[in-house]
């Protein structure tokens, strides 16, 4: 049995996975067989997700602080801070979300549904999705920065892990839609890689525990989280008896805005 490789060489493969940052292979990651390479090496690095998540919530949390040390207000950070975090990750899961709201919108059938997705053009109801979507996030990181930075910041961290953990739910209980594709390609991810990233990404779910938030608010959105992230599944599963990579992001989306509203309610 080959010994698992460094927990860091798996956040720095996730990192280069789901977003275009320009992080290097970092030593040991090499393997001569092959067999841990792109998405089969996945389905083992998940365990680092929640980490790698940290780190683009981190990034969008420090263009947040530094709009506002240049003196612009919580509305104009806000948006800068999110189109940070989408530029970061090419708009990887809004796309995701935009194809899943076109196909199961707009199709009569599985086959149709399936093939909208796929589609690259944006129907309305992707257009639709998509603004309601950035607008959310945009509108309830305000909100939080308008009660406190420290508390936004931690909130977008704790969200971007959470959200980027729990869209693996429907890659692990749902068979996927199509015989190719990267739902196809990533599969089901090891269980045990998988519970490793939900222990850590419920730890980095108390973070806004040092921003102000209450113990039972970060519990209740952890909660809430899961909720959501079963609720697209069992949506994925109704309308395309699977799971495809627009699901995964889709789901990432959801529960990222889930999260922000919960937190940033009453703040």
């Amino acid at each position: 049995m080959r010994p698992s490789k460094p927990f860091l060489n798996d956040v720095a493969f996730c990192l280069r996975f789901y977003t275009r940052l320009p992080v290097p292979a970092l030593p040991g990651e090499y393997d001569p067989h092959g067999l841990e390479s792109g998405f089969g090496r996945l389905k083992r690095a998940v365990r680092a997700l929640p980490a790698a998540g940290a780190v683009v919530g981190a990034l969008g949390g420090f263009v947040l602080l530094a709009a506002g040390g240049f003196g612009l207000g919580p509305w104009l950070a806000a948006p800068l801070s999110i189109l940070a975090m989408i530029l970061m990750t090419g708009g990887l899961h809004e796309d995701g979300l935009a194809d899943c709201a076109d196909g199961f919108g707009g199709g009569r059938d599985v086959a149709r549904k399936l093939e909208i997705m796929r589609d690259s053009r944006l129907g309305s109801y992707g257009v639709l999705a998509l603004i309601l979507a950035v607008w959310l996030r945009i509108a309830s990181l305000a909100t939080l920065a308008e009660t406190s930075l420290g508390l936004a910041v931690t909130v977008l961290i704790a969200s971007a892990a959470l959200s980027r953990t729990l869209a693996l739910i429907p890659l692990l209980f749902l068979p996927p839609a199509r015989s190719e594709g990267s739902g196809f390609s990533v599969g089901r991810p090891h269980y045990l890689a998988v519970l490793r990233a939900f222990a850590l990404s419920g730890c980095l779910g108390f973070l806004p525990l040092f921003g102000g938030a209450g113990f039972f608010r970060c519990l209740g959105v952890l909660f809430l989280g899961f909720i959501a992230s079963c609720f697209v599944a069992f949506t994925a599963r109704a309308q395309i008896r699977g799971q495809t990579g627009d699901v995964a992001g889709a789901t990432q989306q959801v529960v990222e805005i889930v999260c922000l509203l919960l937190f940033a309610a009453h703040s």
